[in-house]
Order: C-alpha cells, then structure tokens, then sequence
C-alpha cells in the first residue's frame, strides 16, 4: 500500500448496503479503505472482495472500545484520515422481518417504545458523535478531509412539513427523527469543523431497497449509492449541505 498515493477513507457499516457501494467505489478510485463492521466474518468478507486496498476493522459505532481502537490502528497504521463515512445506521430495534408498514405503525410518536427509540438513536445519532469526535484529530492530520454522513430524505422537517410529500406517512420519532437530529448534527460539526479545513455534508440515497426497509425499497443498492458516492468523492469546497438522488439539494 503507498499511504503517501492514496487517500485513507473510512467507511462503517460497509460490509453490506449502500456502505459497501461506497467502499468499493472509493477503492476504485484509489482509495485505501478501512471497512468498518461490527461482525468479524462478514467484514473480512466485504474486504475480501475489494483487494490489497481494503482493510477490515471491527466498529461497533455503540462501543467506544471498538471506536478507540479503530482510531489507534489507523494512527499506527497511516496517521491520517481523508475521509469518514458515517454509514452505519439502523431503522427499528423491534422484531426482525417486519414490513416497513408494520415498523411504521409501531413507532408512532403517541405509541412509541423509549426503549426502540433509545437503541436507535444510540447508533444513528450517538454513534455518529462518537465516531466524529474520535477521528477529528486524524482528520485534522490531512490536507482536505471530509465527513459524509449517510442520512435520509425522511429527516427533512421542510419536506415532512409538506401534506404532498409522499413519504410522509413514514416519519416516526425512531427513525425519522433520528436522521433528523443527524441532520442537525452535521450543520453543528460543519460549521465547527469550516475553519479546519474539514467539510462536512449529508446525504440521502433515497428509497433504496436494503436490510433498513426490509428490502422494500423502489430502488437499486447500486442506484440508491449514486449521490452518496458523489460526495464522498467531492473535492469542491462545499460544505454544510444535504443533498439527494440526482444530485437535489435538500431542505434541512
């Protein structure tokens, strides 16, 4: 690996998804990924199958353990962070295999269990803090580092707050409001992190069919990655954004 060639990116929840589009493009453009996953076996797989420029590491965004040691192997290993993808997201904590109808209608804001509620918000929003708040050292150590937080169209409050939105019937105070709050804690970072030089920026996929919607989905992985590999790759100086499927600006 030439360290001194390539950029050094990290991606969690890239074993599977949308987080695995990412790191495989990033690899393709040369790239040296660090393929973050809570699972050993199918992290070393996802790695497996992107070459010598993939590096499988244990994250579990809700472990400061995996965190600290995640951010020791890439100072030992590079001393830098280019770029980090907060992919690493879930929809519900409840019974698995459910439609997205189902979850839905048990996540109310009337109904909602604090418990789901809890869990959720602990990888979705909390975890995205911690992991932020532990490779911005690393970050600072490049030249134009750059955060990529892997949100949704359904935090939108603008768009929600609109009767003709067509999946409004889908924000719930679980997941919705939890892309929200990541929403608003990518604006907080991007305007701390502006005079460091490290951009940060959100995006949506769109309605991808993955584990998160039970594949229920209208689109492709391959599609739904399309924006999200964009801005991961973006050089410009944008920062402070949110954008969706082809490349639409997003309200906050």
């Amino acid at each position: 690996m030439q360290s001194e060639k390539n950029k050094i990116a990290l991606v969690t929840g890239a074993n599977t998804g949308v987080g695995f589009q990412i790191a495989k493009a990033l690899i393709e453009n040369n790239y040296i990924v660090f393929v973050g996953a809570r699972d050993l076996d199918k992290r070393k797989e996802a790695a497996s199958q992107f070459g010598e420029n993939a590096i499988a590491i244990e994250l579990d965004v809700t472990k400061q353990n995996t965190i600290t040691a995640a951010t020791k192997e890439i100072q030992q290993k590079f001393g830098r962070l280019d770029l980090l993808v907060n992919n690493a997201g879930i929809s519900h904590a409840g019974k698995p295999g459910r439609t997205v109808e189902e979850v839905v209608a048990s996540n109310r804001a009337s109904i909602a269990s604090l418990d789901e509620m809890h869990t959720v918000w602990e990888t979705n929003v909390f975890g995205v803090v911690a992991i932020t708040q532990a490779f911005i050292p690393l970050l600072k150590n490049a030249k134009n580092a750059h955060i990529v937080n892997v949100s949704s169209g359904l935090g939108s409050l603008t768009l929600n707050s609109n009767p003709e939105f067509p999946f409004r019937f889908g924000y719930d105070v679980v997941y919705g409001a939890s892309k929200t709050a990541l929403n608003a804690i990518t604006v907080a970072f991007a305007i701390e992190l502006e005079p460091a030089n490290i951009r940060v920026n959100a995006v949506s996929p769109g309605y991808t069919a993955t584990a998160l919607n039970n594949f229920q989905g209208t689109d492709t992985v391959e599609e739904g990655a399309k924006e999200p590999i964009r801005i991961a790759l973006d050089e410009s100086s944008v920062t402070g954004q949110f954008t969706g499927p082809n490349q639409e600006v997003y309200p906050w």
